[in-house]
Parts: structure tokens; sequence; C-alpha cells
């Protein structure tokens, strides 16, 4: 009689497989016994590996995956699906639906029940794919009741709060919360936001009403306006899922929350502002999925890309991205991370605060309450052996002065200043007092770079350019041209644009600007020799963005100026 072959464990799977050291799975065991927790979600917390690499492995090896449903809200359109009795039924919960692919996402409590499968492919229809993940019976259960018993769209949910009243107790409690309809206006909005593709949330109170604003591709967009009334419920409500202080109101606050949406974890940052009409709340949303993008994917021609990678492989040095708040900078610097990033090198990070956690770097927010700024972060940094620091912003002659220093020393460092373009960063730093010697031989190079709407391919609309935009074209009278001007359409929320792509110039800081650095040229000069090296501007990059009908000469010129263009 043959021995029954003992099942794999999902540790040994990841060390043969490479992604696991020996010893980073003795650690994750150690700690798996401390925590008490399954032992992929450990590893994912120590960050020796990335939870999309997890899901792969744990999918591959024991054909399923899991799901937390303690932190997850649901969109009221996708309860719509799957009727009540047959979620209670079966034991299982939509979680997300990706239209473009026609696959929803389930939670089970047995992902290998195939008539629940059958009978879900059945009532959705064909072609929908149906992916199960697993989840506790008991968390099942318990979502059901709260996501099925209660009202989740915003309308649904005002309609509900006019007809009873607010109990301010129940916003702070955890016990039934989601009987309370306030807490579900807020979950429902924060919800709504995130499904529009929105960056910030805007809660604004006025005398009489609460102004609900969306800032969406760059722009803000009002989508609410609530009675007065229920601002000091949905301020309450914010303040304790963010932890902050409900009873201060005179000074500012700040606090996180942490939510699964839509399949995927999304974090908020949360600031309170004391304003005439009480507090002003603003929630950034930090969506992971959209924060770091590959290299390849931020739009840049094919010689800009050779350019940067060329300026990435360089030893040591200061790479720096300028641009207004807004322009994409930390989302770029993550990318250039991303691209660098492996076990062979050690990347350290000082921001303020950290948005997005990356595996294996170690990332660390500036303090001022314990006097951890910039400057004093990075001389700490450097006793840590790093080979590449990011320093979020240099903003004082101090950080500028580390940041060069970190530079010379042999590191290669990230980092990013405001000013209007690539060239103009040079004057900016050596206002903040670097010696033009110091500055010249430790720069790599100069990213600037804005975000621009992208005209929605549903409903933008050919036309001719006029006599003065063919000047800021940069077109002769003769030539035939199209460009495209925005609409709108239900695609796009009737806005003519959706989503948003980047331009950039590329300063590739050589052997001749250096000297011209080091001499105090005049920003011409430098512009001069840039330009006869290939350096190609913002709005020349801009422009090629208008005539290939990416964008519209509009939304280019309400970020970049392109009136010296016209000669």
């Amino acid at each position: 009689m043959s021995a029954v072959p003992r099942p794999r464990r999902i540790g040994d799977i990841l060390v043969e497989k490479g992604i696991l050291t020996q010893d980073q799975l003795r650690v994750a065991l150690t700690e798996q016994k401390k925590r008490g927790h399954k032992l992929g979600q450990v590893i994912v917390a120590l960050g020796f590996t990335t939870e999309a690499t997890m899901r792969d492995v744990l999918g591959e090896a024991l054909g399923q995956e899991s799901v937390d449903l303690s932190k997850v809200v649901l969109d009221s359109e996708l309860l719509k699906l799957i009727p009540r009795d047959v979620a209670r039924r079966y034991r299982l919960l939509p979680l997300s639906l990706d239209s473009a692919n026609r696959r929803l996402t389930v939670a089970m409590a047995d992902t290998f029940n195939v008539v629940a499968i059958d009978q879900l492919a059945a009532l959705l229809g064909e072609g929908i794919h149906i992916l199960p993940v697993l989840a506790g019976e008991s968390e099942i259960e318990n979502a059901i009741n709260q996501f099925y018993g209660f009202e989740l769209s915003v309308d649904g949910i005002l309609q509900e709060i006019e007809t009873g009243e607010v109990d301010y107790n129940t916003l702070q409690s955890d016990s039934d919360e989601y009987s309370q309809p306030m807490v579900r206006l807020v979950d429902a909005l924060l919800a709504d936001a995130v499904k529009r593709g929105a960056s910030d949330i805007h809660f604004e109170p006025e005398a009489g009403f609460l102004r609900v604003r969306y800032r969406i591709d760059g722009v803000l967009r009002q989508v609410r306006s609530l009675h007065s009334n229920y601002w000091s419920a949905i301020a309450v409500r914010l303040k304790v899922i963010s932890g902050m202080n409900i009873a201060e109101t005179r000074a500012p606050q700040d606090g996180h929350i942490s939510l699964t949406l839509f399949g995927r974890p999304i974090d908020f940052r949360v600031s309170a502002q004391p304003t005439t009409h009480g507090e002003n709340i603003v929630l950034r949303i930090l969506d992971r999925q959209k924060g770091i993008v590959a290299l390849d994917e931020l739009g840049l021609q094919d010689e800009a890309l050779i350019a940067l990678k060329l300026m990435l492989a360089r030893p040591e040095g200061v790479l720096l991205v300028t641009g207004p708040t807004g322009s994409g900078k930390t989302t770029t610097l993550y990318s250039m991370l991303n691209y660098i990033n492996s076990e062979a090198i050690n990347i350290m990070t000082l921001e303020d605060p950290v948005e997005y956690p990356m595996a294996m770097i170690r990332q660390t927010s500036v303090n001022q309450q314990v006097k951890l700024d910039f400057a004093s972060g990075i001389r700490s940094m450097l006793r840590q052996d790093p080979d590449v620091i990011l320093v979020g912003e240099i903003r004082d002659e101090d950080t500028a002065d580390m940041t060069l220093r970190a530079a010379m020393t042999g590191h290669q460092v990230f980092s990013t200043v405001h000013t209007n373009s690539a060239i103009g960063a040079i004057p900016r730093l050596l206002d903040l007092g670097i010696v033009p010697d110091i500055l010249a031989g430790n720069i790599i190079g100069i990213i600037g770079q804005r975000l621009i709407r992208k005209l929605c391919p549903d409903c933008k609309k050919k036309s001719s350019p006029n006599e003065m935009e063919r000047k800021l074209l940069g077109l002769d009278a003769s030539e035939l041209v199209v460009i495209y001007r925005a609409c709108g359409c239900e695609h796009c929320d009737h806005m003519g644009y959706r989503g948003r792509m980047t331009v950039m110039e590329l300063l590739w800081i050589d052997s001749e600007l250096d000297e011209l650095v080091a001499r105090r040229a005049t920003r011409r000069e430098i512009t001069e020799v840039a330009i006869s090296k290939g350096f190609c501007p913002l709005a020349e990059d801009s422009v090629r963005r208008i005539l290939d009908g990416s964008t519209t000469l509009e939304e280019v010129s309400r970020v970049i100026d392109l009136t010296a263009r016209i000669h």
C-alpha cells in the first residue's frame, strides 16, 4: 500500500519559485505563530513579496484566492445582479465586475461548488465569466445581512435620511453600524468617487448647504448639494473612520482610511480644516492600482524613453522631477523606482507622507513632532547603506545641500522641485544657495512634466484649426491638418475628456551643459544648447499630442503656456 503524498505547503512553493529565501520563510513562519494569520498574509505584510505575486502563486498552487470581507464596501449596482435569496442560498457575494473582460469576481464559502457557479452563470446570462474567491462562511453571512439589508445608493440613502432621524451614538459604534443611514451615505460617497476615477473628494460647508465635489482628471466637479443639517453627522463619521478627534473642531487635523473597494485596497488621506461655516474636509484617494505605472506606460516617445533609461543607468547623481502640484511627479518617481527595484540594491525614501507602499523599499514619512525633516532624514539615511535615495521634495537650502552631498558620496538620488520647467530647476537650486561648481557634475537630468486630459474617443469631433490656432501650433497657412475638439457623451460624463496622460520634457545634463551651469549661464543659453542636442520642450511635446488627436489645444493651453510660440 503506497503512502499518501503530503500536500505541498505554500511556503515551500514560494521558495521553490525563488520568490522567498529559506531565511525569509523562517521569519514568516515565526511571525505567523505570533500573529495567528494565514502564512500568505504574513509574507505580504512583511514585504517579502507583493500581493499580486502571492495571489498568482496561491491561485496556481491551490486553485483559489481569498478575500477579507471586513473592509469591503460594495457598489449598489453590483448587488442588483444577484438577488439576496440566491446569495444566501449559495453563500456568495458579488465583489467587482470587470466590464471590459466581462468577469464577475464573487466571494464564496466554497469555491469548488460547481452547482452554485452554474446557477450563477445561468442567472447572469452568457458571456459573464465567474471568478470565485474564498471567504469565511460567517463573514459572507454577515456581509449579506449588512449589504442586502439596507439601501446602498446615495439617492436611496438620502431619501431614507429625510424620513428619519440621525442617531449620533451609532456613528461611533461598530455594532450594527449599517442600520445607520449616515454610515452608509459616507461609504456610498467614497465608493462613488473611486468608481468615477476621482483623485480627491471635497466636503465644503456653505451657509445653508454642503457642497460635495470630486476632482476628476485634475478638474473639480460638483456632484452633490446636501442640506447643512447632514454635515455634522457626515463629519463625525469621517473623523471616526479616519482616526481623528471628533471633539476637536477648531484646529486642523489629519487622518487616514483604508478600505477595500471594487475588489482592491484603496487608501484615503483625510484633512480637516476649520472654516467660516464649519470644518472643510478633503480626502485624497490613493489607489495603488493607479499609483505605480510601468515606465513604458508613461507615454514617452521612444527617444525620450531611451534617454530616461540611460539616465537611470547612471550610478550616482541627482535626478529631478519638476512641475506644479498635481502634475504627476510622485507617480513618475515611483515608476522609476519600480523600474530599478531589485534585491541587489537598497532603496530608501523620505516622503511627506508615504503615499503608496512598495515591496523591498524602506519608506519613511517626515515627522515634525520628532524633528525628522528632509535634511535630518537624509543625514540619518546615509548611515543605512543606501544605493538609491528618494527625497520627497527639495524646498530649502538644508535639504538641497544634503541631497547634493548624498549624490557626491556615490548615491543615486531622486527628488522633486517646484518650478515651471526643467531648465528652471537650475536657477531655483542656485537660488537656494547651492554653489554652481557643486551643482555642475552632480545633476544627472531634469524632467519637467504636466498632466493633460485625453479626449474621449467616443465623441471627439474633427475640426480645422483657425488662424490663431495655426500660429500656436506652428503651422503654415497652407498645411492641411486635422485637429479634434471635445464634445461630451455618456461615456465621459458629458465632459468631452476621459483619463489623463503625461507630457514631459527631459533635460539630459552632459559635460557641455555642466560647464554652462558652472559659469552661471543664462536660461536662454542653456535652452539653446539643450535644443541643439535634441531637447524637446513641454510645449513641443504637447503640440505633438494635439496633432495626433490625443487632446485639444484648449486643454493644453489650460496647463501649458503656448503664447511663446507666436512669433
